[in-house]
């Protein structure tokens, strides 16, 4: 990185201009680096270099064009603009198709990445079908364990896990880990990914001595090769302090989530998804020590940044008014946890299906306060809505 930045002082802005294939080229190897290393603002300003200089000398369809509108889309998924990411996929994925056909490699990657980003705004099942579309064309094209297609395989899994179904994402993660340890080894960035993945699943399942062993092997990995402040070591140590929380290490957990935090603001800005996750968090924990007035300012603080980076429906931040009704509920503030469990419900029940476990959770914590204050009839009439208790017999 020293190298490269020293040779970006040295290149004046008008012979970027110039539009050169060699000076795209360039442009667009550079704009790879800084994307890898999470230095998206850098990334942009020569990717739209390249992109002005593609378009100029080899037209708006050729292969090099298309690559770079592709690599422009991931950095803006990186930094939460996912609407605009979508466009510039969708753009991508229109002349792949077009010139390379649907099962090229490439298509397959843009397609894929495309899925990632309605996973990325909650939008499940359109997120699974756009993998679906990408897995069947990767393992025909290029086998079962390439890692393209261990990659989408690994992405499935993801989705399984946050829609709560745990068993078929553990099915999934223990296929992709399988497949990328054979095909590139126990300690490459992408197996490292799997682990990490498993690992949050066994935080979920409540598994929490089993997930920090999983956690401290990836963490070891990517502080070697890719820093500690990279977005994936900083995502690492976050999931590291959500276990510690989960366990009621609550000092501890701070301590951590304070450590990201200060990367995340750094890296990504006050206003990144990843960003306001932490700030959610760390607002949970001072609600569990009970300090409430601080945790309401840091409630307060993610909720804002989620509205405004997410919208009002996103999983993400829908889960920050359902905590705010709870600390209200915690507080004896009924009238105000009753009016945020309703804004909770019925976007979950609008996001998510009235059966997603994040919908029932609310559900189950509304019907609970309804019958403390006294208001039965309304408790009663979401009782229809809950799980149907299972019969020991099945």
């Amino acid at each position: 990185m020293p190298h490269i930045s020293a040779v970006m002082k040295h290149i004046p802005s008008q012979f970027l201009a110039l539009g050169t294939t060699k000076i795209c080229d360039g442009a667009c190897t550079l704009g790879d680096i800084f994307r890898r290393h999470g230095r998206y603002k850098q990334a942009v300003e020569l990717y739209k270099c390249a992109l002005a200089g593609y378009e100029k000398e080899l037209g708006v369809d050729h292969p090099d064009t298309l690559i770079t509108v592709h690599n422009m889309a991931l950095v803006l998924d990186n930094q939460g603009q996912y609407e605009k990411a979508l466009e510039l996929y969708e753009r991508a994925l229109a002349g792949e198709a077009k010139a390379l056909g649907v099962d090229h490699p490439a298509t397959l990657n843009t397609a894929h990445n495309m899925a990632l980003v309605f996973d990325n705004q909650g939008q499940y099942e359109k997120a699974r079908e756009w993998y679906e579309r990408a897995l069947a064309g990767y393992e025909k094209a290029l086998g079962a364990d390439h890692p393209h297609t261990l990659t989408t395989v690994n992405c499935m899994a993801i989705v399984f896990d946050k829609q709560g179904q745990y068993e078929k994402a553990l099915e999934w993660y223990e296929r992709a880990l399988a497949g990328r340890e054979k095909a590139l080894g126990v300690d490459h960035p992408d197996t490292l990914t799997t682990v990490h993945n498993m690992a949050f699943l066994f935080n979920n399942q409540g598994q929490y001595a089993k997930a920090l062993e999983w956690y401290e092997r990836v963490l070891a990995g990517e502080e070697k090769a890719l820093g500690v402040d990279h977005p994936d070591t900083l995502t690492t140590v976050h999931n590291m302090a959500c276990v510690f929380d989960s366990q009621g290490q609550y000092e501890k957990a701070l301590e951590w989530y304070e450590r990201v935090l200060v990367g995340e603001e750094k890296g990504l800005g006050v206003d990144h998804p990843d960003t306001l996750t932490t700030v959610h968090n760390m607002a949970l924990v001072f609600r569990k020590q009970g300090q409430y007035a601080k945790a309401l300012e840091w409630y307060e603080r993610a909720l804002a940044g989620g509205e405004k980076a997410l919208g009002v429906d996103h999983p993400d931040t829908l889960a920050t008014v359902h905590n705010m009704a709870f600390l209200f509920d915690n507080q004896g503030q009924y009238e105000k946890a009753l009016e945020w469990y309703e804004r909770a419900l019925a976007g979950r029940e609008k996001a998510l299906g009235i059966d997603h476990p994040d919908t029932q959770h609310t559900l189950r914590c509304l019907i609970n306060l309804y019958q403390s204050v006294g208001q039965t009839e309304q408790a009663q009439s979401l009782q229809p809505c809950l799980y149907a208790p299972k019969s020991p017999h099945n």
